[in-house]
């Protein structure tokens, strides 16, 4: 019965760790250069394209060392942590 199954997804807690890190670069790169830091991230993980980051302090390689989903995962944890 192929479908009927949740397919789980899990990220360990080193992942975390490299995640926040990627993140905050990447936030204080885009605050520098003046960038929406929302703006350019949502249309970086809806559309994969990485120019949507900055290069202000290799922001854009930087990102690119986390796949997309594992950095969605890790917001996605932080909101729902605070709600």
């Amino acid at each position: 019965m192929v479908g009927n199954e949740t397919t789980r997804f899990e990220m360990g807690a080193d992942h975390n760790k490299e995640a926040r890190a990627i993140m905050k670069e990447v936030l204080a790169a885009l605050r520098e250069k003046g960038y929406n830091p929302v703006n350019q991230l949502v249309g970086y993980f809806l559309s994969g394209d990485p120019t949507y980051i900055t290069n202000h302090k290799s922001a854009r390689a930087v990102i690119r060392r986390m796949e997309r989903d594992e950095l969605l995962e890790m917001i996605i944890k932080e909101y729902i942590s605070h709600l």
